[in-house]
């Protein structure tokens, strides 16, 4: 059990320590002991420039539009019907918007439910849904033309297959 214990704490320090945090380690027997002296990164050293929710708003809108258009897409992912919630946006580097979101997608059909209404009226014609899929898709787009650079949808949450998208 201790054996064990030993080696998920070690484990667990190569992870902190892969992750690019420096702390020195000294073994002493069977105890592993951390110094108290952590040496941290700089705020100057991460470069990042900034966009705003608008610009990012913008390049996902570029996405949608080119989603919609290509016709690889709807047949094989079909209709973008909405972008569900946005996920994450960014500027990785100068000139380029990266941007993550999830969507629905929908094949076929109308997914209409058949809902009785009250008093004997019939049925309703409330859309539920059905044939639909979720996707993440994740792209880049230029900051200065608005082109999309590339675009990759994962299916059912990156547990199906990838689209990539022809630019």
């Amino acid at each position: 059990m201790k054996a064990c214990l030993q080696f998920a704490v070690i484990a667990l320090l190569n992870i902190y320590l892969a992750c690019g945090f420096t702390t020195p380690i000294s073994h002493e027997g069977r105890r592993v002991v951390i110094s108290s002296s952590v040496q941290t990164r700089s705020a100057s050293s991460l470069q990042m420039a900034k966009i705003s929710e608008k610009e990012a708003q913008g390049a996902i809108d570029k996405v949608v539009a080119a989603l919609r258009k290509d016709k690889t897409a709807n047949e094989e992912l079909g209709q973008l019907k909405q972008v569900n919630n946005i996920l994450g946006f960014g500027s990785p580097q100068k000139g380029k918007i990266a941007v993550r979101f999830n969507a629905s997608f929908q094949k076929g059909g109308k997914g209409l439910s058949s809902i009785p209404l009250p008093f004997g009226l019939g049925q309703s014609n409330k859309s539920e849904g059905r044939g639909t899929m979720v996707g993440q898709v994740k792209a880049s787009v230029n900051e200065q033309t608005g082109k999309v650079i590339e675009c990759s949808v994962f299916r059912d949450l990156g547990y199906g297959r990838a689209f990539n998208l022809k630019v």
